[in-house]
């Protein structure tokens, strides 16, 4: 065994345990046993391949610890629930499936194939302990319209709070104005990029539940004026999937036995809407946007309150900056980069942006003096 070799299966055994961890951590969480069944399925399945690197390294997996992010990873998952961190679990497995192609000792395990197999084993998990809705596989999937990537939406909302008041505020101090000024200027520039970004997102969300609405009101009516054409609708859908005719007929005739399956399915395969979702609750949406903005643009206008004058700028500067290292940070969640790299590009994007606002509040003060 080589030294890349011995370094490629010490990764690869890294990787197979920490997924088992963070599926743990989702099967303690969640409160449906049918679905943490279906988590402990997928955690037995990552320890036999952790398993299997290990014995090629002549140890034992469980000698191995789960990595700082998947320990992260299943704290978020225990404190705000499985769906929290599901969609950037899904987006991770889905970037690591090719992984095991180019490996050899893999290929020969048959991993790039259990790796692509999730969804099979979902299913088959699912079958023994009774079945799992459709609404919650897609979940699992990372697919559910409900749920969203909140994990995302929280670091990346928290960095546009930083980013712009960061920048606003060395646009101010530029200009040469009085620390009270660019105190009260950064307070401003919080409650007003919260409050917009809360409307936005309310005005985003509430609008796809009312389009959502409008569309299965105008399925239901036209389920109701004409039953046969949406069932030959949904026949040619099952057909245009790959199923024969006789199938699929079968299938829509069984469906249309109940108008509400007929309707939920119609939904969900004619317009590609979750009814039991559609898209999740305005006010929570709207709530989170405020809350992590105004946690991302504190930390720009904090060193005002208490220093003046230079003090309070490279305050700002230094304060801002370890934020913006710890945003990076916490991205690697999703990105799968190192650290170090991605927590110094965003502090390198930030302060970039505030050393372009801080010149042009520069030019303009002298102009305006």
């Amino acid at each position: 065994m080589t030294r890349t070799d011995q370094g490629r299966y010490l990764s690869n055994l890294q990787g197979e345990v920490d997924g088992a961890a963070v599926y743990d951590a989702l099967a303690d969480a969640e409160k449906d046993e049918k679905l943490a069944g279906v988590y402990r399925r997928l955690a037995a399945v990552e320890r036999s391949h952790a398993q299997f690197w290990a014995q090629r390294l002549g140890r034992e997996a469980t000698g191995a610890k789960p990595s700082a992010r998947a320990r992260i990873m299943g704290f978020l998952a225990r404190r705000f629930g499985p769906a929290f961190v599901l969609p950037t679990l899904a987006q991770n497995e889905a970037r690591d499936s090719a992984g095991y192609d180019n490996q050899p000792e893999a290929v020969a395990a048959g991993l790039p194939t259990d790796e692509r197999s999730h969804e099979r084993i979902i299913q088959a998990a699912a079958s023994k302990v009774g079945g799992v809705p459709g609404q919650t596989l897609a979940q699992l999937e990372g697919r559910h319209r409900g749920g969203g990537n909140a994990l995302r939406a929280a670091v990346l909302g928290a960095n546009d709070g930083l980013v712009s008041n960061l920048s606003l505020v060395m646009g101010v101090a530029g200009a040469a104005v009085s620390g009270r000024t660019i105190l009260l200027t950064g307070l401003a520039g919080l409650v007003a990029g919260s409050c917009s970004m809360a409307m936005g997102e309310w005005l985003s969300v509430n609008s796809a539940r009312e389009m959502g609405r409008r569309e299965i009101q105008t399925e239901s009516q036209e389920l109701e004026a004409a039953p046969e054409m949406e069932k030959e609708e949904l026949v040619l859908i099952y057909q245009s999937k790959g199923l024969d005719e006789a199938t699929a007929k079968s299938l829509a005739d069984r469906l249309f036995q109940s108008k509400d399956a007929a309707l939920d399915t119609l939904a969900r395969e004619e317009l590609g809407i979750d009814p039991e979702g559609l898209g999740g609750s305005a006010w929570a949406a709207a709530s989170a946007s405020f809350c992590l903005f105004a946690l991302g643009a504190v930390f720009p206008v904090a060193p005002f309150i208490f220093a003046d004058g230079w003090t309070a700028i490279i305050g700002s500067l230094v304060l801002s900056g370890l934020a913006l290292m710890s945003i990076g940070a916490a991205t690697t969640v999703f990105t799968g980069r190192s650290v170090a790299f991605s927590a110094m590009r965003q502090l390198a994007i930030g302060l970039a942006a505030a050393a372009v606002t801080f010149a042009v509040g520069k030019l303009i003060g002298v102009s305006v003096h």
